[in-house]
């Protein structure tokens, strides 16, 4: 787990989620979740940050 990517998740969700996954499905579902609320983005972020694997 890099810890700027953590800490991009919390800030920013969405860049967050795009450096960890990059244009994948969970990029644009972070989005929409960050415009619903920013809530519900930061926990997805951190979540795709602390089980999704870099290749």
């Amino acid at each position: 787990m890099n810890i700027l990517n953590l800490i991009l998740a919390i800030f920013l969700p969405p860049v967050g989620a795009f450096l960890q996954v990059g244009l994948t499905k969970h990029f644009f579902i972070n989005i929409i979740l960050t415009l619903l609320g920013g809530v519900p983005g930061i926990v997805h972020a951190v979540w795709l940050v602390v089980t999704e694997k870099t290749s």
